[in-house]
């Protein structure tokens, strides 16, 4: 990003008001989307004579913080003494944040340099690739139709809660684009009634099945364009996971770029396939929820993310590249800074990578609030502006809209570069197929995200007075699809370990042993406050607290539970009562002490803990968006290490079942003498119980594998991989100098000996491998070939100015306060000046020779070796095996310059096959260029190492390989 004009407001955003410095702690509450930044300006005075990246207001007029939000709890019900000591803590609290900046301050000299990626411009346009060359053509001829307020329509928002979805953009009436209504997944639709609450992502990418990420995609759109939705933001690939206690990372697959990448294609393809529009997100490095976007934790400015260009390219971008392959429609750009620029208005991220490099045909849609300016986001790449506002909820001061219109007349934008904005939007429509009236009803939504009483308005964000209508229909959509998510939750439930006990059978016995030293009934105890349903699945707004069994995390990923099968529901009635005497304590604190009896009268105990996060717009307890620690929690370490030193007076068997949003430290326990097994059942939605219960039984045989690695301290993850939870300074700078080193790369490469590795998990039967064959497809060369030239050339517009009338309101138009209109109230005060584009604007950009078509050169994705093995059941029992491939570059490769640094391996392939009793298959797996590449900094493209010879290894986990072979 060049040192100028990136991320800073313009000239021609909304005017700048000293009471906008405000936190609006109502619109807080009531607003719960991608995010909550109710942030403000981050700079007050005029960008382009202010010193970059400060803000001479920042502490003039302090927004209420995160800190702030909770009274003192020595206060409540106290005296005006006690809240005024309470006061005093937080203003020291503040005075020392304060100081920190002041210091960061101090050693940049101003604040952390503003713009750290070098500017890339213009914004390359859409419709040069095959696969979307007809979609463009449609559109060209619609855009060419429309009005300036109807193109600054399609790229605006209308305002949160404007409209039925969450994202909501105006229609262009004239030429007969509808309103395009976006709704939060990736977990189903949520604020919706009558839907699945499915499996999380990180359930999904448990299973290591591609047809069910495939089949989880395809559900959740089928239930989606039933509800009347355009486009669902997700899946999510971002953040990949660096930090293991990372609120979100439930929301995404696992912790390593492959997995990510091809869960995240999958997935893309089956709701596209179903002609939805997929929101692949966030873009990129969005790794933590502590100062992921202005304010929201008290500070101006958000955490930036510093990241090496070979990191960006093989780690965080790279399942984003899979997404672009796929054909996603559209791109979510992230909250965070990027190397000090912010995400949404990174001209080197969105135009020079995205869209050049990867050739993306589809949009870039802003997280919810996470634009930061108007005229340079727009210069630098973003299409989409969501949900509309600027910078805080529901004022109806939009950095684009009306503010977008002037910005064309007065040239602040080149027209040219609206019209791509617009076609990019329309083309996406075109693509899935959504001129279809058949299949996608124009008027949109039969829901309202924002009531669930059947009449209310239609923009409830709006104090004007509407009339009511029919806002919820009511519409079931769920079909069949509790089935697939059942299949799902039980696929990506992990069996960490076994020693005999399990699979129970619904007569109680156990795989080692029938009975035999029981007289009468087996005698089985459930512990533990997660077995239950608690005050229900959607007791707590957005899923923001851990009560009751966990079936998902928290925040805008989450939905409403139309039910949620409890674990108790399931056991209670599985086991057969004449043979099997159930007891349950649905609490983590059962009274042991006064009654030992509880624990010494069982035979086998079943003990539920779990450990919850979620996005950083909420917090529960000391879980602030991120979690605190890798504990379980509420007390679920001690609950567990209790059960099983006195289950049946210390001879008893405990069974251990964790539901969890990511790795969880076990040393307390695992290793306890009566713990015989443990289940890592991940958050499994809906069918919660019934999935548990199906493995548990033995009616499925457990075949999920860990998509991160669980070690035995968050210090063995690495300094990277801890959260910051202090600021650094008033711009918090998070340098990721672990570069490639993240989860099971990192244990690798530090000889760390994890408790369980990265792709492990156990069955009830066992397998073996031949020795895997390697065939060359194509030889090696260092670089793809050349660059082709584009299949069509983008759709040409008249490019003249309109005539200003064209954007004044129409004659009698109603307005609605607060909604985000595209027209003016006059034309008198247009701003005509030149306008000063960034620096590098008029810089002509060399095309990245590893671009050329979606998701890159072509060269790139085509397969140069092939390694098969053939896989055989061994065991006594059916069950699905997960064969993974991983991948060791070549030793002592030398670079241009100097010597080139890689992972001790890589994964590079999995597949999941169902097998008989001594059946045998062959496994296949392809690698492409880019499997075999590595981002060369110098030359700026991927290259293949030509010299020694690559290994490959087979097996069921990333330490369990004992079969290599060469190329």
């Amino acid at each position: 990003m060049d040192q100028s004009q990136e991320g800073l407001l313009s000239p021609n955003d909304p005017e700048r008001e000293p009471d906008r410095f405000r936190r609006s702690y109502e619109a807080r509450e009531s607003s719960d989307l991608e995010s909550d930044i109710d942030a403000t300006e981050f700079l007050q005075s005029d960008p382009l004579t202010a010193e970059k990246g400060t803000n001479s207001l920042a502490f003039q007029s302090q927004p209420r913080s995160r800190w702030l939000q909770r009274p003192c709890g020595c206060c409540v019900g106290r005296s005006r003494k006690c809240i005024y000591s309470c006061l005093a803590v937080l203003v020291l609290v503040w005075i020392a944040l304060g100081a920190g900046g002041f210091f960061a301050y101090k050693k940049y000299k101003q604040s952390p340099p503003d713009g750290q990626s070098p500017p890339w411009y213009p914004t390359p346009k859409g419709g040069t690739a095959r696969g979307w060359a007809h979609s463009y053509r449609k559109a060209s001829e619609m855009v060419a139709k429309m009005t300036l307020p109807e193109k600054v329509n399609v790229t605006t928002g209308t305002g949160w809660m404007m409209g039925p979805a969450v994202g909501n953009t105006g229609p262009a009436v004239n030429v007969g684009f509808p309103a395009l209504y976006l709704q939060d997944g990736p977990l189903g639709i949520r604020f919706a009634d009558n839907a699945t609450a499915f499996p999380a992502g990180v359930t999904v990418g448990a299973t290591w099945s591609k047809d069910l990420m495939y089949k989880w995609g395809n559900a959740h759109a089928i239930e989606a364009r039933k509800k009347g939705i355009n486009a669902i933001l997700g899946p999510c690939i971002g953040p990949l996971g660096r930090m293991p206690a990372g609120g979100r990372n439930w929301e995404g697959f696992g912790a390593d770029p492959y997995l990510q990448g091809i869960a995240g294609a999958e997935s893309i393809k089956g709701i596209q396939d179903e002609g939805v529009m997929a929101t692949i997100k966030h873009l990129v490095a969005n790794e933590q929820e502590h100062f992921r976007q202005p304010w929201e934790w008290g500070l101006p400015n958000a955490v930036s993310s510093n990241i090496d260009d070979r990191t960006l390219h093989e780690l965080y971008m790279w399942p984003f590249g899979d997404a672009v392959k796929a054909g996603v429609a559209s791109v979510m750009c992230s909250y965070n800074q990027i190397n000090n620029s912010y995400a949404c208005g990174n001209s080197k991220l969105l135009n020079g990578i995205l869209k050049d490099e990867m050739g993306f045909q589809g949009f870039v849609m802003s997280d919810w609030l996470a634009q930061r300016s108007g005229v340079a986001t727009a210069l630098a790449g973003l299409d989409m502006t969501m949900p509309g506002d600027g910078l805080f909820w529901q004022d109806g001061k939009s950095l684009w809209g009306s503010e977008l219109t002037k910005s064309i007349l007065n040239g602040s934008v080149p027209l040219d570069r609206l019209n791509d904005m617009v076609t990019r939007i329309v083309a996406a429509w075109y693509q899935m197929g959504q001129d279809d009236k058949s299949r996608f009803d124009p008027d949109g939504p039969n829901f309202s995200s924002w009531t669930n009483d059947e009449y209310g308005v239609e923009s409830p964000g709006s104090s004007t007075e509407q009339e009511k209508v029919r806002v919820n229909e009511y519409v079931n959509v769920m079909g069949n699809h509790s089935a697939l998510a059942r299949q799902i939750a039980a696929e990506g439930t992990i069996l960490l370990k076994n020693e005999g006990i399990l699979p129970i059978d619904r007569h109680g016995n156990t795989d080692m042993k029938l009975r035999k030293k029981h007289e009468g009934k087996v005698r089985i105890g459930i512990f533990g406050e997660d077995a239950g349903p608690g005050q229900g699945p959607n007791a707590c707004k957005d899923r923001g607290c851990n009560q009751g069994t966990l079936g998902s995390g928290w925040g805008s990923g989450a939905v409403e539970f139309p039910y949620l099968i409890s674990p108790i529901e399931v056991l209670d009635d599985g086991w057969d009562k004449e043979k099997v005497e159930l007891n349950s304590w649905l609490t983590n604190s059962p009274p042991f002490e006064k009654q030992p009896e509880i624990l010494e009268n069982q035979d086998i105990c079943i003990v539920f803990a779990n450990a919850d996060s979620g996005e950083g717009f909420l917090s529960w307890g000391s879980v602030g968006g991120d979690r605190p620690d890798l504990l379980l929690q509420k007390g679920g370490d001690d609950l567990i290490v209790a059960v099983a030193k006195g289950c049946g007076g210390g001879k008893g068997d405990t069974i251990v079942v964790v539901h969890a949003v990511g790795p969880v430290i076990m040393e307390s326990w695992i290793d306890l003498p009566g713990v015989k097994a443990v289940l890592l059942a991940m958050l499994p939605g809906q069918e919660s119980g019934n999935a548990l219960g199906d493995v548990m039984f033995g009616d499925v045989n457990p075949s999920g594998h860990l998509p991160w690695t669980i070690g035995k301290s968050l210090d063995d993850y690495g300094e990277g991989a801890k959260i910051m939870y202090l600021p650094n300074g008033v711009v918090p700078q998070q340098d990721f100098k672990e570069g490639l080193y993240i989860d099971y790369r990192h244990f690798d490469k530090y000889n760390i000996v994890p408790r369980f590795e990265f792709g492990y998990g156990l069955s009830y039967t066992s397998f073996a491998f031949s020795v895997p064959e390697v065939t060359e497809v194509k030889p090696k060369s260092a670089y793809p070939a050349a660059r082709p030239k584009d299949f069509a050339m983008p759709p040409e517009y008249d490019n003249s100015i309109p005539n200003e009338e064209e954007a004044l309101f129409p004659d009698g138009f109603r307005k609605l306060d607060k909604y985000v209109y595209p027209y003016l109230d006059t034309i008198d005060d247009l701003v005509t000046d030149g306008y000063p584009y960034p620096d590098g604007y008029t810089d002509q950009q060399p095309l990245s020779g590893a671009g050329g078509d979606e998701g890159g050169n072509p060269d790139l994705w085509e397969t140069y070796v092939t390694v098969s093995v053939n896989a055989t059941n061994t065991g006594a029992k059916p069950g699905n095996l997960v064969t993974q491939l991983y991948m060791a570059y070549p030793k002592d490769i030398t670079g241009n310059e100097s010597s080139v640094d890689f992972p001790v391996k890589v994964l590079r392939g999995f597949s999941k096959d169902f097998l008989e009793r001594n059946e045998t298959k062959i496994v296949e797996f392809e690698l492409s260029r880019r499997d075999l590449s590595y981002w060369d900094v110098e030359s700026q493209n991927w290259r293949m190492v030509t010299e020694g010879q690559y290994a490959f290894m087979v097996g069921t986990s990333s330490r369990d390989l004992d079969r290599l072979v060469m190329w």
